[in-house]
């Protein structure tokens, strides 16, 4: 599709997809789990590794269900109704989770957590089945040129939304009576805006898939399809290296729900956590324009080599604040949560962009079930984090992950080696 023809006849599609990015992107801030779910669960049970459990519940959640509907997707000529089975499910998790925290105030902190939870893995893993369906109809909704601008806008407006819902978690969490009854109202308000962002994404509809006879693959057993992933693992460079660096990617991540943590050494309570939040949106929200461009400018790769020399800072800067910082300290966290911010959106940006890129066009669910599929295992180092925290200290999370982030870079300078970028 060229790009004058897409800005004539889709740019309604565009809007709208970007506009349930958006809206999803302030929805999941609401329950975000480097600062809102962390503190919960920290408030809830005064434990490193439940800390870590609930950031690697949503990984695991988020990644194991694509191999399944990857599989079910390829054998369809339509998408959106796995789309709407997870976007809409997350949805009415998140409005359950709401209902549990509103009226369990009379359970013990045991039982409430538990709850809260089973709750939490349900949501996982029912937004897991959202990733295939969604990266197949944007590739073929939203043409190369134009998906980190679209990915960048989406961030954008989801990023002042976010701002919002910054203030909102503030407000209720220092005015409320019960603390989690303020927790409730902020999951019941992410529980809105995903609903609103699922609605908008069902009406931009899909594009059609031209009739054709199935292939032989679509007429394949499953062990076929899983075969044919290892197949792909082997025989593709850049998918290969890239599913490495995504599993360095992790290693980075799993301090990610620490940040909180180590911020609360410091007296750094839990209705700061909205000025964090607040800092990671601003973050995010500046940031995106500048990855939207490079992105569609430069490539995707180089994008991501960008973000690479970025996950160097944050882990690197909460040590200065650990060994130095007398004063200042709550200043100092809100800086690294700008820097988090603008990481986690030019991360986004650019592994959709770059997964998108290397997937052919016709294999497109395939190739995003098998790789989010493989790179599931990362998604349990949070607990790999926790242990450090408990058996050596906090430091040595973030030592690791500093040793991760450099690691990575290495590796997507070999993949730029490989395509000649």
């Amino acid at each position: 599709m060229q790009e004058s023809e897409f800005k004539i006849t889709d740019r309604g599609r565009f809007w709208k997809i970007a506009g349930a990015g958006a809206a999803f992107q302030a929805g999941s801030a609401a329950v975000d789990s480097a600062t809102v779910v962390a503190s919960l669960v920290f408030q809830l049970t005064g434990s490193a590794f439940a800390v870590g459990a609930a950031s690697a519940i949503l990984r695991l959640g988020w990644l194991l269900p694509q191999l399944v509907v990857g599989f079910l997707a390829e054998c369809s000529t339509r998408r959106m109704p796995f789309y709407v089975f997870g976007a809409y499910g997350r949805a009415i998790c998140a409005g359950l989770i709401a209902l549990l925290l509103w009226t369990g105030t009379g359970l013990s902190p045991v039982m409430l957590a538990t709850g809260f939870l089973i709750l939490w893995t349900l949501y996982a893993f029912v937004s897991g089945v959202v990733a295939v369906p969604y990266n197949d109809i944007v590739g073929r909704s939203i043409p190369s040129g134009a998906r980190s601008r679209m990915l960048a806008w989406r961030f954008f407006g989801g990023g002042i939304l976010a701002l919002g819902v910054a203030v909102f978690v503030r407000q209720v969490l220092e005015t409320t009576q019960s603390m989690f009854q303020g927790y409730a109202l902020i999951f019941a308000l992410a529980s809105v805006l995903m609903l609103l962002s699922s609605t908008l994404f069902v009406s931009a509809g899909e594009p059609i898939i031209a009739a054709q006879e199935p292939s032989e693959r679509r007429k394949g057993l499953v062990a076929d399809f899983f075969r044919n992933g290892w197949v792909i693992l082997q025989g593709d460079a850049r998918f290969r290296l890239f599913l490495f660096s995504q599993w360095l990617g992790g290693a980075t991540l799993m301090a990610l729900p620490f940040y909180v943590v180590a911020a609360s050494t410091y007296g750094i309570g839990a209705a700061d956590v909205g000025l964090l939040l607040g800092a990671q949106t601003v973050g995010s929200l500046f940031s995106n324009a500048f990855w939207g461009r490079l992105g569609d400018r430069a490539g995707k790769l180089r994008l991501l080599q960008t973000v690479g020399v970025l996950r160097l800072f944050p882990p690197i800067g909460v040590l200065l604040l650990l060994f130095f910082a007398d004063t200042g300290v709550l200043v100092g966290f809100v800086l690294l949560f700008i820097v988090i911010g603008a990481l986690m959106s030019g991360m986004t940006i650019g592994y959709l962009g770059y997964l998108m890129e290397i997937s052919p066009d016709d294999r497109r669910p395939a190739y995003s079930a098998y790789f989010n599929a493989l790179a599931s295992p990362a998604a349990l180092l949070p607990l790999l984090g926790a242990a450090l925290i408990e058996y050596i200290s906090i430091n040595a999370v973030f030592v690791a992950t500093v040793v991760a982030a450099a690691w990575q870079l290495a590796l997507l300078n070999r993949i730029s080696r490989i395509q000649g970028g």
